[in-house]
């Protein structure tokens, strides 16, 4: 095959031309050839699409300029034989890319999943996906490296101590910082503990994360804070260690039963406190302003019965988790709007016992204060 490229560049430039050409015409319309490979109108993957393009055309100008560099030149020998060489270097190269891109939309084609993303529909990895589209990728790239070492005539690279070897042992010294994670995306696209746009709550208390699932990549996990509307990346093998709470997947068909608690004053009974947050949810149905299920009573608990007050809790259902944050603030203000009609302070009180000692004998006087009062 060299011997006939070499009587090419030898005898007639036309091949060289024709090859010319061709790279001219993949280098203007490489924006065109990775959408149709990339088949995405995701917005997202503006950074990867950029990324593409530029290493195509980087690979088109390298072999306009071996081709420009060997027609100006025309000279046989060493030089002639190494460039046409990196020429095909850079064949094996582009055709590699070309493939892994192509065998990667087919694949997420075959086995990803369709889903609804602003507007327009686009396809999400899965597990199969994810997976058939590594493998491919490292076989695709392991036959290009072999096919670009033989083309040079280093074979001896090929071997244990070579550059294959250096390779391996690379991947080995480094697999803790690639491998859990990579491992870790398989597992979450395997389990489907969460699948792109479902709510999440990630670990327990204060510290906990309350987001929307953006995109599962190979290394990390993007996710869209519902509390600080940004966007979050967290790596795959920590989100693992994380207790997670996927709010969108709900135990029964009620939906989401979502609490909100309460501290209210002993000095008011239970039958207010039941008739307070039923003017609340009869309130909440005539506004029609916060997303919950209407049709389900809600449920009012005693939560826990403190030294100065009673905690309680008022329980409602919603199958709408994105607006989970909102669905809260509206309630509270519901709450303290009706209350104060009512009548009932919701502020903490404070209770102080004193004890008077008069002939050996003592009273105990609890007093409970309430905001009023620690003023005055």
């Amino acid at each position: 095959m060299q011997e006939s490229v070499g009587q090419l560049l030898t005898g007639d430039a036309q091949p060289l031309l024709l090859l010319l050409l061709a790279n001219l015409f993949l280098f203007l319309f490489a924006t065109w050839i990775v959408d149709l490979i990339g088949g995405s109108n995701d917005p997202d993957q503006v950074a990867s699409r950029s990324f593409r393009i530029n290493l195509m055309r980087v690979l088109n100008f390298l072999a306009i300029a071996i081709i420009g560099i060997t027609l100006l030149t025309g000279s046989d020998g060493i030089i002639n034989n190494f460039l046409v060489k990196s020429l095909l270097a850079l064949v094996i190269a582009y055709v590699g890319l070309i493939s892994s891109q192509l065998l990667s939309r087919v694949i997420r084609m075959r086995y990803g999943r369709r889903i609804q993303s602003q507007g327009s529909q686009r396809i999400a990895d899965t597990y199969a996906s994810r997976a058939l589209s590594i493998s491919a990728g490292v076989f695709i790239s392991i036959v290009v490296l072999i096919s670009i070492v033989r083309l040079f005539g280093f074979d001896d690279l090929l071997e244990a101590g070579g550059v294959i070897g250096f390779i391996g042992v690379f991947l080995a010294l480094t697999q803790g910082a690639w491998a859990p994670d990579i491992i870790s995306g398989l597992v979450i696209l395997n389990t489907r503990m969460f699948d792109e746009r479902d709510v999440v709550k990630l670990g327990d208390g204060a510290d906990a994360i309350l987001a929307r699932v953006h995109r599962t990549r190979a290394f990390h996990t993007e996710l869209l804070n519902l509390v600080d509307n940004h966007r979050i990346m967290i790596r795959n093998s920590r989100i693992r260690d994380y207790t997670v709470h996927n709010l969108s997947k709900f135990a029964t068909a009620k939906g989401l039963r979502e609490s909100l608690r309460f501290k209210i004053g002993y000095n008011v009974p239970p039958q207010r406190v039941h008739l307070l947050f039923s003017n609340v949810f009869e309130k909440a149905c005539e506004e029609n302003q916060i997303p919950f299920e209407q049709q389900y009573e809600p449920e009012v608990r005693l939560q826990d019965a403190g030294d100065h007050a009673a905690e309680w809790s008022f329980h409602y259902y919603t199958k709408d988790a994105d607006t989970i944050v909102k669905q809260r603030q509206m309630f509270r203000e519901l709450v303290l709007d009706v209350a104060g009609d009512m009548g009932i302070d919701l502020s903490t009180p404070v209770s102080i016992t004193t004890v008077d000692g008069q002939a050996g004998q003592s009273v105990e006087r609890k007093l409970t204060l309430h905001n009023d009062d620690r003023q005055a």
